[in-house]
């Protein structure tokens, strides 16, 4: 172990809000199940994962308790200490200094400024693409009304958030060239004319035209992966090369090893470190270990990737610095490192990359 890796200053580059509203076990156990929201199978429960024993190591002490408490206890002092009180407890346990929250997810989520203010830290928003067309579109009532508006709305949000991200770009068959003016007119017409409010955006043409309306405002686009190989996405960094704008690749595990790959292939590319990490738990080093293989140290970024759970940002930051000491620190042992690159290195994935690539202060 290395001792920067315990007190690492932290930020978190990708997370979402932390729920409003008490949970009882079953609600809460669904929290650290996979993202698509499936229940456990009959009998079985989600604490017996490795982020449920990821949140019984970390999170009890937090709350004063005994790590590895039973379920029942931890979620009974939780109630005990109210969701409030028991959220800054556990938000201020991470160290995270910095949250980056994307607030497209729906649900009764803190925004940015409750979370800044629960954890003692700062927080900035960022915005979700496909979410902003479907706001502009619900009040847009023509097809020029509707592109004005969002050309608009990507223009503004990009004066105020410090980053945009968008799930479609995995599942797009080619979004490396930009959809014509008449192709996305045409995309327009017809998605609106089909449309009920609060309908989502799944269409093609208007999705690769949000990519590249993003792009062209200069912040950071985060594309999330999800359980996809982003393989297919390196035309996409092929095509955006030289633009000015860095792409950051979200939730690449199990595809870390490609994710990091495409990182170290193309410079405005990077990887984001944080599920691969929380989703292994004690097997987070060894995971750790494999994406710096392969992508520069300049190139990855710390995250929780956070969803509803105060818990899940504790976990996602004390299972990348257990991981980063773990790793770094035998590197050091071993002697192939010296403890100063080490410490300089921890540095770099904790928070100097996100600073760097977010053009943040500090």
């Amino acid at each position: 172990m290395i001792d920067a890796a315990s007190s690492v200053r932290l930020v978190d580059q990708y997370c979402h809000g932390v729920l409003r509203t008490e949970l009882g076990l079953g609600t809460f156990e669904t929290y650290l199940g996979p993202a698509a929201g499936a229940p456990p199978a009959s009998g079985t429960t989600f604490f017996d994962t490795q982020t449920g024993f990821a949140v019984r190591r970390w999170c009890p002490p937090l709350l004063g308790l005994e790590p590895h408490c039973p379920p029942a206890h931890y979620l009974a002092r939780r109630r005990e200490l109210g969701v409030v009180e028991a959220g800054r407890r556990l938000l201020r346990g991470t160290g995270i200094a910095t949250y980056l929250v994307d607030t497209g997810l729906p649900g009764d989520l803190a925004g940015p400024a409750e979370l800044a203010a629960a954890g003692a830290a700062q927080a900035r928003e960022i915005v979700r693409l496909e979410l902003l067309a479907e706001q502009v579109a619900d009040t847009s009532g023509t097809v020029e009304s509707f592109l004005a508006n969002l050309a608009e709305a990507v223009h503004g949000a990009a004066g105020t958030a410090v980053a945009f991200t968008t799930v479609a770009a995995g599942r797009l068959a080619d979004p490396a060239e930009p959809p014509g003016p008449g192709e996305v007119r045409g995309a327009a017409g017809r998605w609106l004319a089909g449309r009920r409010v609060g309908d989502p955006l799944t269409d093609p043409v208007l999705l690769r035209h949000l990519l590249w309306a993003a792009l062209a405002t200069g912040l950071p686009l985060q594309l999330h992966i999800g359980v996809r190989d982003p393989m297919p996405l390196a035309g996409f960094a092929a095509a955006t090369a030289g633009l000015g704008t860095d792409l950051v690749l979200l939730h690449g595990y199990p595809h870390h090893r490609t994710a990091a790959h495409l990182a170290g292939a193309y410079p405005h590319v990077y990887a984001d470190l944080g599920p691969a990490l929380a989703q292994t738990g004690a097997r987070a080093a060894a995971v750790l270990a494999e994406i710096l293989e392969l992508a520069p140290f300049g190139k990855l970024l710390f995250s929780s990737g956070a969803r509803g759970l105060p818990e899940l940002h504790v976990v996602g930051a004390h299972s990348f610095r257990d991981a980063l000491g773990r790793v770094l620190g035998g590197w050091v042992t071993d002697g192939a490192w010296s403890r100063r690159d080490a410490e300089r290195v921890a540095t770099m994935l904790a928070a100097g990359n996100a600073g760097r690539v977010y053009g943040l202060a500090g």
